[in-house]
């Protein structure tokens, strides 16, 4: 009854999208509101993030107090997230090499390492090229249920078979000789495991809005296919300049989204104002 009555109020919440900071803003959210979080908070590099066009924004990263600093920024608001999230949802945490470990710490302790589902890593080709280290090229997801055993999942299909000893039936059905027989491949392709590889946006994308640390929407799509279902409310509350969002719209998910930067809500706004017919 009670995620029957947060689901009713998330109907007349959906589509709210605002500058705010998220602490204060998600405390006026009905409890239980959300089947998916994601959550691209800034990655503690202690300094303001600049987009990648002269004038395409930028946000401050400086939280003071070093590790410290930026765990106590982002309990609260991982609290936070975890009352808007129904028994049935998913919470993603978007990180990078800096802080990935010790937000999964902080995870386990504000959820339980029982709520852990995943970490998964996010890997890409582009970016610098250290001399004297291995190149920095994935991000982390750190994947949490709300109820273990409860959440949405939709199992995700893609890419091709490795072709060794590969044969194909008389209907063109792809299979494997075994001992045991034949074993047959899926036709949607193998299961998406825990490594992604995915590009990030190129310089020339028409995705990209110049604000920064904008993430691909094949990504977002991913993680909203996998954990959601149509119809179901995806929340973010680092929104940025809207992707989750406008992949939620386009995928016919209801949102919410929020961010204290009032350029980057402007940008998600249009963005979400274009996939109005």
């Amino acid at each position: 009854m009670a995620e029957a009555a947060a689901t009713h109020e998330a109907e007349a919440f959906a589509g709210r999208l605002a500058c705010a900071d998220n602490l204060s803003w998600m405390a006026t959210l009905p409890a239980g509101c959300c089947t998916l979080v994601y959550a691209d908070p800034p990655f503690n590099t202690e300094r303001i993030v600049r987009g990648a066009r002269p004038a395409g924004g930028a946000f401050d990263d400086r939280h003071g107090g070093g590790i410290g600093g930026y765990l106590d920024f982002l309990r609260p608001r991982l609290n936070a997230m975890i009352r808007v999230l129904a028994e049935h949802g998913t919470l993603y945490v978007h990180l990078d090499w800096r802080m990935a470990h010790y937000v999964k710490v902080l995870l386990d302790e504000v959820l339980s390492p029982r709520h852990f589902l995943n970490e998964i890593i996010w890997h890409y080709r582009s970016g610098a090229r250290p001399g004297r280290w291995f190149g920095r090229k994935h991000d982390t997801l750190l994947v949490y249920a709300k109820s273990p055993g409860a959440q949405v999942f939709n199992r995700l299909r893609g890419g091709t078979y490795r072709t060794r000893d590969l044969c194909v039936d008389e209907h063109g059905r792809s299979y494997k000789s075994t001992r045991k027989g034949r074993i047959y491949f899926h036709p949607d392709g193998p299961a998406f495991s825990d490594v992604w590889d995915l590009p990030v946006l190129s310089t020339v994308s028409k995705e990209r809005t110049g604000y920064p640390a904008q993430k691909p929407e094949a990504l977002l799509e991913r993680i909203i296919l996998a954990s959601t279902n149509e119809g179901d409310v995806v929340g973010d509350f680092f929104c940025g300049s809207g992707t989750s969002l406008a992949v939620a719209q386009r995928l016919g998910r209801r949102w919410f989204g929020c961010d204290k930067n009032q350029e980057a809500v402007d940008i998600a706004r249009k963005r979400l104002a274009a996939l109005v017919p």
